[in-house]
């Protein structure tokens, strides 16, 4: 009998989300602003509603901008590190919201994981080489495109809320970016993510990131290509941002091999303990708390 499906939420992507999604309106009973973790809740009970998971687990960030990925790529992220960012704003918004959801969600059973130093999507690399079945990610963050292997794992990637997602396979990379279903990890190398402070090798961008990745197949036989005798302009810029590109590797592949410690995932669906019920209710998410325990008892 083959394994179940294996949820594995980033947290930290859709709590983000969350914020923004859910009206301020929503606070606890004393004023406390409490939206981001309702809306969390919600998106977390409807998941699991619509896919049945047999094991689930959500993953956060322990560090967002990891100082050996900083050390790499000096650029990395820094743009959402400097004061009065949208960033530090969002944390500062998130801060008595995220222990109360965490509490919530490891008092229903469900793990939350993070690993220090590393973000929410280096512990799902590894989360999903371990997992026994096929694997469903949940996250707006398209680096763990990087980890879609068909038949076994794939990307939900949400457009509107958990309620419209985009499945990303293989064949939706291929068709999206014109590149082998597998080589997202390589056409991001390549191509770059302003967004994050990661430039890509300069005067690429996404065309020729995507022509040079479908033509050679693989960032390696890129680089095979470069160092031989083929003198083509684009060829000629991946040569001389070469030391950017093997920088550029090492901080966007997503490993798959972080020490965790073990932890059941099993989906839990025995009603959790009154304790949890008051916690919940003193902070305005008693309707929620119930929402999610009855989408994980399947009922």
């Amino acid at each position: 009998m083959s394994a179940g499906l294996t949820l594995l939420v980033d947290a930290s992507s859709l709590i983000y989300r969350a914020l923004f999604s859910t009206p301020d309106s929503v606070t606890a009973p004393d004023g406390t602003p409490i939206n981001a973790a309702h809306g969390f809740l919600g998106m977390l009970a409807r998941l699991v509603t619509d896919r049945r998971p047999d094991f689930i687990c959500c993953a956060t960030d322990e560090d967002w901008r990891p100082d050996w990925r900083v050390e790499l790529i000096e650029g990395y992220k820094a743009i959402r590190a400097e004061p009065g960012s949208a960033q530090e704003m969002a944390e500062d918004r998130l801060a008595p919201q995220m222990p109360v959801l965490f509490e919530i969600l490891e008092g229903c059973g469900i793990p939350v994981i993070g690993h220090p130093g590393y973000e929410a999507e280096d512990v799902i690399g590894t989360l999903a080489e371990r997992a026994p079945g096929p694997v469903a990610i949940v996250s707006g963050d398209r680096d763990l495109f990087q980890l879609v292997r068909d038949p076994k794992v794939y990307v939900l990637y949400p457009r509107r809320g958990v309620s419209q997602m985009d499945q990303v396979d293989e064949a939706y990379i291929e068709a999206r970016y014109g590149i082998p279903g597998r080589a997202y990890g390589d056409f991001a190398v390549l191509r770059g993510d302003p967004s994050d402070g990661l430039p890509g090798v300069r005067g690429i961008g996404e065309k020729y990131a995507s022509a040079l990745v479908a033509r050679y197949g693989s960032l390696d036989g890129i680089l095979e290509a470069a160092a031989g005798s083929d003198q083509s302009v684009v060829l000629g810029k991946v040569r001389r941002d070469l030391d950017y590109v093997k920088r550029a590797v090492q901080v966007v592949t997503i490993p798959t091999d972080l020490p965790l410690p073990d932890v059941d995932l099993a989906r839990p669906t025995v009603e959790p303990e009154a304790s949890l019920h008051a916690l919940a209710e003193r902070w305005g998410l008693e309707g929620a708390l119930r929402r999610l325990i009855t989408a994980l008892a399947g009922k």
